[in-house]
């Protein structure tokens, strides 16, 4: 579940990164309220989650029996929480776009027959996932749907499937999150592993999870129906292995893992290990690193991998303006600070501010205070702060943070921080164009799409391995 990078203080950086502002402690309390008071949709609102499915239609298509596994499924399911294990991708640890991810499947209740149906999430193409916005849906493979017909990839991904890990959705497997992240036993301490046709290679690559392959390649075998065999891992774009399940001769020992080399074409055929269990869960190594807190981890989460712990208040929030900032004006120190809902000089009269304003028009050097007054309209130094937000679809905490520094009533000025908001916006009317089917498939408009250079993701298969 880890990004591939050059070096692991890189990776454990971005996973650090991705914490402080993919999923908001606020959006986590919302969810979490609306879950427990039994309204599981409003739970998805609160997380960014739009449903695609009725359960009056599913029971009238697949039978009430189908219906009723659904919304139990429903019922449990913690939107906040499978947003916080959704696979990510590099540099800023936004959501791996165009995916479609299995979370659970219902057998024998196919549209034409006995065929399976799964209960599944879409994110958007690359050029149409601002809000980070994510969907829930029913897909039987049929290719005729609404939101099939307008997705990139309708079909559930081999790789990036959670419906063989419920504990990192499903409210009611939580407590398994500790025994399948091996946060029960030492790092040093796995499973057998036999690899002799590759000695010295898996070292080499950092957040692999190999002390539990053997034991999540046995429930992957399980699930395919398969008592034995192989299941293909893929480390990279260009990297991937074959893992056999060895069983002991007597029975007594588990099975052994024997690891080797994956030839050309000669997995494509197997079951592939989902990557959930391919890496190891980022929040035990930045736990593990003394880089988080179990109090920044999402509760559910630091319950399960810290036993014992309960949050200790409430939720982190943006912080608000404080008291007056301090400038060096002219050889003096005077102070900026929030007057009637907007920043403004508190040590200069009006009428001497007036006079700075006409000659700042005038092409003139304002005093230092206007100056840094204009600075933070225009290119604050809280600017990455509110882009990150932005980008991981927490608007509400963007302006929070813009308000707490020009107060509620300000007037943006041209700058980049005005040029951030407006884009972001219209990703927005983007995103919701492709929501009615009004828009793709294909690159967005360029007077729609206002992403910045840095955001394209031509080929993000190259860039991460989640």
């Amino acid at each position: 579940m880890l990004t591939q990078t050059a070096n692991g203080d890189s990776r454990l950086s971005f996973w650090l990164r991705v914490r402080e502002f993919a999923v908001p402690p606020s959006v986590i309390e919302t969810a979490t309220d609306r879950r427990q008071a039994g309204d599981w949709a409003g739970a998805c609102a609160a997380a960014g989650v739009d449903i695609d499915l009725d359960l009056r239609s599913v029971a009238r298509t697949y039978g009430r029996e189908l219906a009723a596994q659904v919304r139990a499924d429903l019922r449990h399911l913690a939107p906040d929480l499978l947003r916080w294990h959704m696979p990510r991708i590099a540099p800023d640890g936004l959501l791996r776009p165009g995916v479609t991810i299995a979370l659970a499947r219902y057998d024998g209740a196919g549209r034409d027959g006995p065929g399976p149906v799964h209960l599944v999430v879409r994110t958007p193409p690359a050029w149409a996932d601002a809000g980070q916005r994510i969907s829930l849906a029913l897909w039987d493979g049929s290719r005729f749907e609404a939101s099939v017909c307008r997705h990139p990839r309708p079909r559930s991904d081999r790789r990036y499937r959670l419906d063989l890990h419920r504990h990192l959705w499903d409210t009611r497997r939580t407590n398994e999150l500790r025994i399948r992240s091996g946060a029960d036993r030492p790092p040093t301490v796995g499973d057998p592993v036999i690899h002799s046709d590759l000695p010295g290679m898996l070292p080499q690559v950092r957040g692999c999870a190999v002390d539990r392959w053997a034991a999540e390649a046995g429930i992957l075998l399980h699930a395919e129906e398969r008592p034995t065999g192989a299941v293909s891992v893929r480390l990279g774009a260009r990297q991937r292995l074959a893992l056999d399940l060895v069983a002991d001769r007597n029975g007594a020992a588990p099975p052994a893992l024997r690891i080797r080399a994956a030839t050309d074409g000669g997995t494509s055929a197997l079951p592939v290990l989902p990557d959930a269990a391919t890496w190891r869960l980022p929040d035990l190594d930045l736990l593990r690193a003394g880089l988080i807190e179990a109090e920044q981890l999402h509760p559910l989460v630091a319950s399960a991998l810290v036993p014992g712990h309960r949050p200790a208040g409430p939720p982190r929030t943006p912080d608000r303006a404080g008291g007056p900032r301090l400038v060096e004006c002219r050889g003096a120190r005077h102070r900026i600070g929030l007057i009637n809902g907007v920043l403004a000089a508190l040590d200069h009269d009006p009428a001497e501010l007036r006079g700075e304003e006409l000659l700042a028009a005038l092409t003139g050097t304002p005093l230092p205070c206007l100056q840094a007054i204009d600075q933070a309209h225009r290119h604050p130094e809280c600017l990455d702060d509110v882009r990150a937000r932005l980008d991981h679809g927490d608007t509400a905490g963007a302006l929070a943070v813009v308000e707490a520094l020009l107060g509620p009533d300000a007037l943006l000025r041209d700058g980049a921080l005005r040029d951030e908001l407006e884009a972001a916006t219209q990703r927005r009317i983007t995103y919701g164009l492709f929501r009615a089917g009004l828009i793709g498939p294909g690159p967005a408009p360029s007077h729609l799409d206002r992403r910045r250079p840095r955001d394209h993701r031509t080929h993000p298969r190259h860039v991460t391995s989640r």
